[in-house]
């Protein structure tokens, strides 16, 4: 298995930003937002289970999953995020498991929104954190979303606490500025992660 480094952050951090950094300069990157959309897509066991235990109306006119809908359903019963949870983490484990064994690159980068609310992070080799101020946060979560600032603070306080984050990190890019302000610490991360790879396979 290649050398894992685990990404994180909060909304509106630029997780994105940062991940697509790391992809430029060659390093193969997993992504489990993607994963979690693949493994409940049309025909999927998975989405088919999900229509069992809700009905069709948790189903959109074109057969693709109606996630604000799923969203309202976990939201009000902790009982069904826990029963949803426990059919998708196996399978979004083994495919990213999978992912990485097909990686021939020193070093893989995983995006985790969540690592730290589902204890991931001993999952990686190391921890990245992409790190802003909460206004900054609340900032771009409104304006890309185009969410009013109650509904951006209500996500942000459903997520791991800043503090939480940063205490687990090996490493933090701060992001409060321009895209390309980060690019610098990226190039000097993805060194030490070759480094660090390289290490591991002595």
């Amino acid at each position: 298995m290649p050398y894992t480094v685990a990404l994180t952050g909060g909304i509106g951090s630029g997780k994105s930003t940062i991940a697509n950094a790391f992809a430029a300069l060659g390093v193969p990157v997993i992504d489990a937002d993607v994963i979690a959309r693949e493994v409940v897509e049309p025909g999927s066991p998975a989405l088919q289970r999900i229509a069992e235990r809700h009905g069709n109306s948790i189903l959109t006119e074109q057969g693709t999953l109606n996630r604000p809908r799923l969203r309202e359903i976990i939201f009000q019963s902790p009982e069904e995020k826990t029963w949803l949870n426990n059919l998708l983490h196996p399978l979004i484990n083994a495919r990213t498991q999978q992912l990485k064994a097909l990686t021939a690159a020193p070093y893989v980068l995983w995006v985790v929104p969540l690592l730290v609310e589902n204890r991931l992070q001993h999952q990686a080799n190391r921890v990245l954190v992409v790190d802003v101020d909460e206004e900054t946060q609340l900032a771009r979560t409104i304006q890309r979303d185009g969410i009013d600032r109650l509904q951006a603070q209500n996500i942000l306080s459903a997520q791991a606490t800043r503090d939480a984050r940063l205490a687990v990190a090996d490493d933090v890019i701060h992001n409060s500025g321009t895209p390309d302000e980060a690019l610098p610490q990226v190039a000097a991360l993805h060194q030490r992660y070759l480094a660090l790879a390289a290490a591991q396979q002595d």
